[in-house]
Protein backbone atom coordinates (compact mmCIF):
# COMPACT_ATOMS: atom_id res chain seq x y z
CA UNK A 1 0.00 0.00 0.00
CA UNK A 2 1.31 3.45 -0.85
CA UNK A 3 2.19 5.70 2.10
CA UNK A 4 -0.38 8.34 1.09
CA UNK A 5 -3.14 5.72 0.95
CA UNK A 6 -2.09 4.34 4.32
CA UNK A 7 -2.16 7.80 5.91
CA UNK A 8 -5.59 8.50 4.44
CA UNK A 9 -6.89 5.23 5.85
CA UNK A 10 -5.37 5.98 9.25
CA UNK A 11 -7.00 9.43 9.37
CA UNK A 12 -10.38 7.93 8.40
CA UNK A 13 -10.11 5.34 11.15
CA UNK A 14 -9.21 7.95 13.77
CA UNK A 15 -12.15 10.14 12.76
CA UNK A 16 -14.44 7.14 12.82
CA UNK A 17 -13.36 6.11 16.30
CA UNK A 18 -13.65 9.68 17.61
CA UNK A 19 -17.22 10.02 16.43
CA UNK A 20 -18.37 6.60 17.60
CA UNK A 21 -20.50 6.02 20.70
CA UNK A 22 -18.55 5.62 23.93
CA UNK A 23 -19.22 1.89 23.94
CA UNK A 24 -20.84 -0.86 21.90
CA UNK A 25 -24.47 -0.04 22.59
CA UNK A 26 -27.86 -1.67 22.14
CA UNK A 27 -29.03 1.33 20.09
CA UNK A 28 -27.40 4.37 18.57
CA UNK A 29 -28.36 7.11 16.11
CA UNK A 30 -26.70 10.06 14.42
CA UNK A 31 -30.01 11.22 12.99
CA UNK A 32 -30.99 14.73 14.03
CA UNK A 33 -34.32 13.51 15.44
CA UNK A 34 -33.34 9.93 16.32
CA UNK A 35 -35.60 8.32 18.97
CA UNK A 36 -35.74 5.05 20.86
CA UNK A 37 -38.41 3.66 23.21
CA UNK A 38 -37.27 1.59 26.18
CA UNK A 39 -38.80 0.71 29.55
CA UNK A 40 -41.50 3.39 29.40
CA UNK A 41 -39.03 6.15 28.46
CA UNK A 42 -38.16 7.75 25.12
CA UNK A 43 -34.62 8.75 24.22
CA UNK A 44 -34.16 11.66 21.81
CA UNK A 45 -31.05 12.83 19.95
CA UNK A 46 -32.88 16.17 19.53
CA UNK A 47 -30.48 18.41 17.60
CA UNK A 48 -32.94 21.29 17.51
CA UNK A 49 -30.76 24.40 17.24
CA UNK A 50 -28.95 26.00 14.31
CA UNK A 51 -25.27 25.92 13.39
CA UNK A 52 -24.84 22.45 14.86
CA UNK A 53 -22.18 19.83 14.21
CA UNK A 54 -22.32 16.01 14.28
CA UNK A 55 -23.85 14.24 17.27
CA UNK A 56 -24.41 10.56 18.05
CA UNK A 57 -26.61 9.23 20.83
CA UNK A 58 -26.19 5.67 22.16
CA UNK A 59 -28.09 3.66 24.75
CA UNK A 60 -28.12 0.31 26.48
CA UNK A 61 -31.30 1.27 28.31
CA UNK A 62 -33.27 4.37 29.33
CA UNK A 63 -31.02 4.49 32.40
CA UNK A 64 -27.65 3.99 30.72
CA UNK A 65 -27.02 6.14 27.69
CA UNK A 66 -24.82 8.90 26.38
CA UNK A 67 -23.94 11.30 23.61
CA UNK A 68 -20.85 12.17 21.61
CA UNK A 69 -21.18 15.70 20.23
CA UNK A 70 -18.92 17.97 18.21
CA UNK A 71 -20.72 21.31 18.08
CA UNK A 72 -18.76 24.41 17.08
CA UNK A 73 -17.62 27.05 19.55
CA UNK A 74 -20.42 29.47 18.70
CA UNK A 75 -23.34 30.89 20.66
CA UNK A 76 -26.82 29.42 20.84
CA UNK A 77 -28.02 26.03 22.05
CA UNK A 78 -27.43 23.31 19.46
CA UNK A 79 -29.14 20.31 21.01
CA UNK A 80 -30.85 18.78 24.02
CA UNK A 81 -30.35 15.00 23.87
CA UNK A 82 -32.49 13.54 26.63
CA UNK A 83 -34.47 10.71 28.17
CA UNK A 84 -38.17 11.49 28.66
CA UNK A 85 -40.80 9.93 30.88
CA UNK A 86 -44.49 10.79 30.58
CA UNK A 87 -46.36 11.28 33.87
CA UNK A 88 -49.63 13.10 33.05
CA UNK A 89 -50.79 13.46 36.65
CA UNK A 90 -52.31 16.51 38.30
CA UNK A 91 -50.10 18.01 40.98
CA UNK A 92 -52.73 17.66 43.71
CA UNK A 93 -53.03 13.93 42.98
CA UNK A 94 -49.31 13.22 43.18
CA UNK A 95 -48.13 11.55 46.35
CA UNK A 96 -44.52 11.56 45.15
CA UNK A 97 -42.58 12.58 42.04
CA UNK A 98 -38.83 12.08 42.27
CA UNK A 99 -35.88 11.52 39.96
CA UNK A 100 -32.30 10.35 40.42
CA UNK A 101 -29.34 10.72 38.08
CA UNK A 102 -25.62 10.01 37.81
CA UNK A 103 -23.53 11.41 34.96
CA UNK A 104 -19.98 11.78 33.70
CA UNK A 105 -19.47 15.01 31.76
CA UNK A 106 -16.57 16.90 30.15
CA UNK A 107 -14.72 19.74 31.85
CA UNK A 108 -14.79 21.90 28.72
CA UNK A 109 -17.28 23.24 26.24
CA UNK A 110 -20.48 25.10 27.06
CA UNK A 111 -23.47 23.10 28.31
CA UNK A 112 -25.76 22.22 31.17
CA UNK A 113 -26.86 18.88 32.60
CA UNK A 114 -30.50 19.71 33.13
CA UNK A 115 -34.00 18.52 33.79
CA UNK A 116 -36.66 19.95 31.50
CA UNK A 117 -40.02 19.42 33.21
CA UNK A 118 -43.24 20.28 31.39
CA UNK A 119 -46.60 21.11 32.97
CA UNK A 120 -50.02 21.48 31.32
CA UNK A 121 -48.58 20.21 28.06
CA UNK A 122 -46.07 22.87 27.03
CA UNK A 123 -47.62 25.77 28.93
CA UNK A 124 -45.04 25.78 31.72
CA UNK A 125 -41.39 24.74 31.55
CA UNK A 126 -39.34 24.03 34.68
CA UNK A 127 -35.62 23.70 34.15
CA UNK A 128 -33.37 22.30 36.87
CA UNK A 129 -29.70 22.92 36.09
CA UNK A 130 -27.64 20.33 37.96
CA UNK A 131 -24.35 21.53 36.52
CA UNK A 132 -23.17 24.09 33.97
CA UNK A 133 -19.96 24.87 32.15
CA UNK A 134 -18.91 27.72 29.91
CA UNK A 135 -20.82 30.86 28.87
CA UNK A 136 -24.39 29.71 29.48
CA UNK A 137 -27.14 31.42 31.45
CA UNK A 138 -30.86 31.10 32.26
CA UNK A 139 -33.78 32.88 30.65
CA UNK A 140 -35.57 35.67 32.50
CA UNK A 141 -34.84 37.59 35.67
CA UNK A 142 -33.65 36.51 39.11
CA UNK A 143 -36.44 35.88 41.63
CA UNK A 144 -35.05 34.23 44.76
CA UNK A 145 -32.56 31.88 46.37
CA UNK A 146 -34.31 28.83 47.77
CA UNK A 147 -33.63 25.39 49.21
CA UNK A 148 -36.29 23.00 47.93
CA UNK A 149 -36.46 19.52 46.46
CA UNK A 150 -33.21 18.48 48.12
CA UNK A 151 -31.02 21.23 46.63
CA UNK A 152 -30.28 24.95 46.90
CA UNK A 153 -31.04 27.07 43.83
CA UNK A 154 -31.04 30.52 42.31
CA UNK A 155 -34.46 30.85 40.67
CA UNK A 156 -35.15 32.77 37.45
CA UNK A 157 -38.48 33.43 35.76
CA UNK A 158 -39.14 34.45 32.15
CA UNK A 159 -40.84 33.62 28.87
CA UNK A 160 -39.49 32.36 25.56
CA UNK A 161 -42.52 33.71 23.70
CA UNK A 162 -44.28 30.34 23.70
CA UNK A 163 -44.38 29.37 27.37
CA UNK A 164 -43.44 30.45 30.87
CA UNK A 165 -40.00 29.25 31.95
CA UNK A 166 -38.86 28.72 35.55
CA UNK A 167 -35.12 28.02 35.82
CA UNK A 168 -33.58 26.60 38.98
CA UNK A 169 -29.79 26.94 38.86
CA UNK A 170 -28.07 24.76 41.46
CA UNK A 171 -25.73 26.70 43.77
CA UNK A 172 -22.86 24.33 42.88
CA UNK A 173 -22.32 21.69 40.23
CA UNK A 174 -23.13 18.07 40.95
CA UNK A 175 -22.92 14.98 38.78
CA UNK A 176 -25.31 12.86 40.85
CA UNK A 177 -28.29 13.24 43.14
CA UNK A 178 -32.02 12.92 43.69
CA UNK A 179 -34.58 15.66 43.09
CA UNK A 180 -38.03 15.93 44.68
CA UNK A 181 -39.91 17.24 41.64
CA UNK A 182 -43.24 17.46 43.46
CA UNK A 183 -41.69 19.73 46.12
CA UNK A 184 -40.26 22.04 43.44
CA UNK A 185 -43.62 22.28 41.68
CA UNK A 186 -45.47 22.95 44.93
CA UNK A 187 -43.00 25.75 45.69
CA UNK A 188 -43.80 27.35 42.32
CA UNK A 189 -47.51 26.91 42.99
CA UNK A 190 -47.08 28.51 46.40
CA UNK A 191 -45.64 31.60 44.70
CA UNK A 192 -48.81 31.87 42.62
CA UNK A 193 -46.94 31.35 39.34
CA UNK A 194 -49.24 28.50 38.36
CA UNK A 195 -52.13 26.55 39.88
CA UNK A 196 -52.97 22.87 40.20
CA UNK A 197 -51.24 21.98 36.95
CA UNK A 198 -50.68 18.59 35.36
CA UNK A 199 -47.13 17.24 35.45
CA UNK A 200 -46.90 16.18 31.81
CA UNK A 201 -43.34 14.95 31.22
CA UNK A 202 -39.96 14.79 32.94
CA UNK A 203 -36.88 15.02 30.73
CA UNK A 204 -33.23 14.79 31.68
CA UNK A 205 -30.28 15.41 29.39
CA UNK A 206 -27.61 17.77 28.13
CA UNK A 207 -28.33 21.23 26.75
CA UNK A 208 -25.25 21.66 24.58
CA UNK A 209 -24.10 25.03 23.21
CA UNK A 210 -20.58 23.99 22.18
CA UNK A 211 -18.41 20.88 22.36
CA UNK A 212 -15.72 21.62 19.80
CA UNK A 213 -13.42 18.74 18.94
CA UNK A 214 -15.92 16.15 20.15
CA UNK A 215 -16.96 15.48 23.76
CA UNK A 216 -18.68 12.63 25.57
CA UNK A 217 -21.66 13.04 27.89
CA UNK A 218 -22.49 9.82 29.74
CA UNK A 219 -25.60 9.03 31.75
CA UNK A 220 -24.56 6.26 34.12
CA UNK A 221 -28.02 5.96 35.68
CA UNK A 222 -31.33 7.82 35.53
CA UNK A 223 -34.88 7.16 36.71
CA UNK A 224 -38.20 8.90 37.38
CA UNK A 225 -40.67 7.55 39.94
CA UNK A 226 -44.11 8.85 40.94
CA UNK A 227 -47.21 7.73 42.76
Amino acid sequence: MRRTSFLALLVALIVGFASAPAQAATWSSSDRWGTWNNGGYILYNNIWGSGYGPQTIWANSYSNWGVWANHPNTGGIKSYPNATREVNRRLSSLGTARSSFNVTVPSGGAYTSAYDIWADGHTYEIMLWMNKYGPVGPLGSFQANVSVGGHTWAVYRGSNGSNQVFSFIRSSNTNSGTVDIRAVMNWIRGRGWFGDVTLSTVQFGYEITSSSGGMNFNTNSFSVTYS
